[in-house]
């Protein structure tokens, strides 16, 4: 896998804390450099974690399932990338409350971050290295929470929405080149 392709996998996982980090700046008065460490640290550093768990659950499994690996990566690609869509889709409006502790941004960090750990056991599949691959996770990650946090107490609630959507495409993307790569070679 390019660093490309872990670069959009990074960022593609970071829109589901990217849209909570836009909220948590929506329900604050005033953004705070406490509030930016709060959601880089927590979301960034789970977006880092989970990778490596998933990938560790993976490698048990990797000699059973290598010959159907890619369908594994583009089954589990396409379908958090339908679900970030659907999720994008709903009416339902986010709503976070102003708590930057521990109390509250422990479930809302694990929450935003199964997703990696699913990708985590892709990549096993994939042999991708896995401390680089998580480590640019992790920091995408909080980058992009750190940004949202801001971006979300100046634009407002419409822009969360757009974020997920764009994330669960970009997935879908992936697995569809993962399978296209096996398959018939392209893409490589």
């Amino acid at each position: 896998m390019q660093i490309w392709d872990l670069f959009l996998i990074a960022v593609s996982l970071s829109m589901d804390a990217f849209a909570v980090s836009v909220c948590k700046g929506l329900s604050v008065p005033r953004v705070t450099s406490a509030h930016t460490r709060s959601v880089s640290l927590y979301f960034g550093g789970f977006q880092a974690l989970m990778p490596l768990l998933g990938y560790l659950a993976g490698v048990r499994f990797q000699k059973t399932i290598e010959r159907f690996d890619h369908w594994a990566a583009f089954v589990l690609l396409g379908f958090l990338g339908i679900r970030m869509l659907w999720d994008a889709c709903e009416d339902t409006p986010i709503s976070i409350d102003a708590a930057f502790h521990a109390r509250a941004m422990l479930p809302l960090a694990v929450a935003t971050s199964i997703d990696a750990l699913a990708v985590g056991v892709t990549f096993a599949f994939l042999q991708v290295s896995i401390l680089p691959a998580a480590a640019l996770i992790g920091l995408t990650t909080a980058l992009l929470c750190a940004c949202g946090v801001h971006l979300g107490h100046r634009l407002g609630e419409g822009f969360q929405k757009y974020a997920a959507g764009a994330g669960g495409l970009i997935l879908i993307g992936l697995g569809v080149k993962i399978l296209m790569q096996h398959l018939y070679g392209i893409w490589t």
